[in-house]
């Protein structure tokens, strides 16, 4: 079963939640919070990776991690899919094609990843810096560019809006505007699905620009480079190793992009 025929779960939990709480003042008040879901990904049978998440957008976020996590190299890969509750949690369950399971089997990487981390529970220190792809990019961006991305990115984000903590990762194309974003209390998910939305509108990576809400670190742009992105912006500060691996694979990273003002760590040739 592939692509748009894959299964959901109609009665997953929602992505926000009521609350009641006090203000400074011991006023009682309602609160919106961000729903926070342990959410296991499994392949044939065996949980690879649980990650905490916001249940929603979970076939995004099941084909996204496989293709960033390099698992998968297309949707067509996966034979079967289903979302599966179980009380508090989810589970994604996938059935890979035999020639993929085969080269899972040579990768096993289990990881319990909190919403702060992505590289929890790898096996050996070789598997943290992996060689990550060389991205060809052909887009270009102007100052007004970037600043339009990150005003189209806060603009779009509905849950945040409501609750003050989620993440966010979207998609820019200048001329365009915002073409697609998902939301996620982590942002190494948020990316995730937003791979996974991409793949399903057939939207590429070359395609336009990656606008992030959070700090960039080193898996983020080397998920990003699994997708074919080669600009890559963020509202935060990258990490120095971060800014290494995007100049080794030929991704333009912008960082603290506010207003009309950010900072560009590698690559500058792609903007104008």
């Amino acid at each position: 079963m592939h692509g748009s025929q894959f299964r959901r779960q109609a009665n997953l939990p929602h992505a926000v939640v009521g609350v009641d709480c006090r203000d400074q003042d011991g006023r009682l008040a309602a609160r919106t919070l961000a729903e926070e879901t342990p959410v296991a990904l499994a392949y044939n049978g065996t949980t690879l990776a649980v990650v905490m998440a916001t249940p929603a957008d979970l076939t995004d976020l099941a084909i996204g991690f496989s293709l960033t996590e390099g698992i998968i190299a297309g949707p067509s890969e996966i034979e079967d899919l289903d979302i599966v509750r179980h009380g508090d949690s989810v589970e994604l369950r996938m059935w890979l094609t035999s020639d993929r399971s085969d080269r899972l089997a040579t990768r096993r990487r289990r990881l319990v990843g909190p919403t702060g981390c992505g590289l929890c529970g790898i096996e050996s220190l070789a598997d943290a810096c992996p060689p990550v792809p060389h991205i060809t990019n052909h887009l270009s961006l102007t100052a007004e560019d970037i600043s339009s991305a990150v005003h189209a990115l806060t603009a779009a984000q509905d849950i945040n809006r409501a609750t003050r903590a989620t993440h966010a990762a979207g998609l820019y194309r200048p001329g365009l505007g915002l073409l697609l974003l998902r939301e996620d209390v982590g942002r190494h998910n948020a990316l995730d699905k937003l791979a996974g939305a991409m793949e399903a509108e057939g939207v590429t990576g070359s395609s336009g620009a990656l606008i992030l809400t959070s700090r960039v670190s080193i898996e983020l742009v080397q998920k990003a480079a699994a997708i074919g992105i080669g600009i890559l912006i963020a509202v935060s500060a990258p990490t120095a190793l971060a800014v290494r691996t995007a100049t080794a694979s030929g991704i333009t990273l912008v960082g603290v992009a506010r207003g009309s003002e950010f900072q560009v760590f590698s690559q500058p040739g792609s903007l104008r």
